[in-house]
């Protein structure tokens, strides 16, 4: 981690691991205590009243836990009567919601929410502050999104029969514009989501380093002076040397301290501690997470987290239990409903549409075919599979995850695609023998049984 030299912002932060106070850092829940996660709800419209085959028997999973999380990636507003407008920056579509999908997401069972993703501020502030009006309304916990960092930042709870729950929420993907931030002086504090900055790095070869100094050396304006002979820094853009080329990332130290204490913070008033992050790194096109991943999913464990899901690159990646505590890489989809979803002026322009001719729907699946930047299409049938989760604690013990695949309807048409069903069997152990061979490198071992994956941690994965 690079060090910090614009503020003093971390010389306070304490060891994640070695603090001793009421409510330490261990798990403590009431017997049988079950978390049900999913990954990205991308849902605009109310669905439990709906045809949707199938997903009678996803609702009930969700039904039968004490908790039931997902990250909502959408703004809850009427646009009839919607204040604000779409911004200049977004997280690649204007996603918006209904504002029954409030009731129609306690009608699935979903208790707890996280909000800091590319989407929080699709509709400005106004957007941001609407969708906790109607999550409010609807006894919805969330957390992720405020007035200012302090809100942002700060784990939210959930009174359940079996534990006080906590949930923290951050994103390392954002639209730039979207970052909370507390007052200064004078100036106030700025609404918005609870950021994780990290610093993108491409390695390369030494040849190729050598080529691109060159090109740096020749470029009009360059002055030189004492630099590291392994790196260059080219049009914003740093390269390094290393064994294989790629993307490297630093996190932020200001932004993991702020995480860490409010993690801290969250698992001192609570007895189960839920971290979560939206972060699409190094791209939807990968199956394995970013190089700074594992080391930070650690530290959050070390923190006080019980569980730590990561979501955003809309397919799996693999799982770890780590001291006895279950990390996600990423739970992919769960819902890519995308039907009530105006396009914004700026998505018609980018996609090379006409608003006068083309429709929103036009739009959006030109989206989804195109992919973001180099990522492949998100019509790829791996964007449209993905598991739900049911994490069962014993005498504060990890003692199973059972892992359902499930599908989204890829092959059906638009206004029918994106909602989940329990995959049929050969697909469903295609799903679950992907998710073997990508847990893999992180020492876990899936079974199958009767179609659904099992993880029953051994006594040295609590350690």
């Amino acid at each position: 981690m690079k060090k910090n030299s614009h503020n003093n912002c971390c010389h306070s932060a304490k060891q994640d691991s070695s603090y001793d106070v009421v409510g330490s850092i261990a798990t403590n829940v009431a017997d049988g205590f079950t978390m049900v996660a999913v990954g990205d709800l991308l849902v605009t419209r109310p669905l439990t009243k709906g045809q949707h085959p199938g997903f009678d028997t996803i609702i009930k999973i969700l039904h039968d836990a004490d908790v039931t999380f997902g990250n909502i990636e959408t703004n809850i507003f009427d646009i009839r009567s919607f204040k604000g407008s779409p911004q200049a920056e977004y997280g690649g579509a204007y996603v918006t919601s209904l504002p029954e999908l409030g009731p129609d997401l306690k009608a699935m069972g979903f208790n707890i929410v996280s909000r800091a993703n590319n989407h929080s501020l699709d509709w400005g502030v106004e957007g941001m502050r609407e969708t906790s009006r109607v999550l409010d309304q609807n006894g919805i916990v969330h957390a992720g999104a405020g007035e200012n960092l302090a809100q942002a930042g700060a784990a939210r709870f959930l009174e359940t029969a079996r534990g006080r729950v906590a949930l923290l929420s951050f994103a390392s993907t954002f639209t730039p514009l979207s970052r909370a931030a507390d007052p200064a002086g004078e100036a106030p504090g700025r609404p918005g989501l609870n950021a994780l900055r990290l610093a993108r790095s491409i390695v390369v070869t030494p040849d190729m380093l050598e080529s691109l100094r060159l090109i740096r050396n020749a470029l009009p304006g360059f002055r030189p002076g004492v630099e590291d002979p392994s790196r260059v820094e080219l049009a914003g853009v740093t390269y390094k040397t290393g064994d294989k080329i790629g993307y490297t990332y630093e996190a932020d130290p200001c932004d993991v301290a702020a995480i860490m204490r409010n993690v801290r913070r969250g698992k001192q008033f609570a007895d189960f501690c839920i971290v979560t992050n939206h972060g699409h790194e190094p791209g939807n096109w990968s199956q394995e997470p970013p190089d700074y991943a594992q080391w930070f999913a650690h530290r959050l464990i070390d923190a006080g987290a019980d569980a730590y899901v990561v979501h955003g690159p809309h397919q799996l990646r693999g799982i770890e239990i780590y001291k006895g505590r279950p990390i996600f890489y990423s739970l992919g989809n769960f819902i890519m409903d995308n039907l009530h979803t105006p396009a914004g002026a700026d998505m018609f322009t980018a996609y090379g549409k006409d608003p006068r001719v083309d429709t929103d729907a036009e739009v959006t699946v030109e989206e989804m075919a195109r992919g973001y930047e180099t990522d492949p299409g998100l019509s790829d049938p791996i964007f449209y599979e993905s598991i739900v989760t049911i994490i069962r604690f014993e005498q504060n013990q990890l003692a199973e995850l059972r892992l359902y695949p499930i599908e989204l309807g890829r092959s059906m048409r638009f206004a029918n695609r994106g909602i989940p069903r329990v995959a049929p069997t050969p697909q469903g152990k295609a799903i679950l023998d992907r998710l073997q061979t990508l847990s893999k490198p992180f020492g876990t071992r899936i079974a199958i049984a009767k179609d659904v994956g099992v993880i029953r941690p051994g006594p040295s994965s609590r350690r």
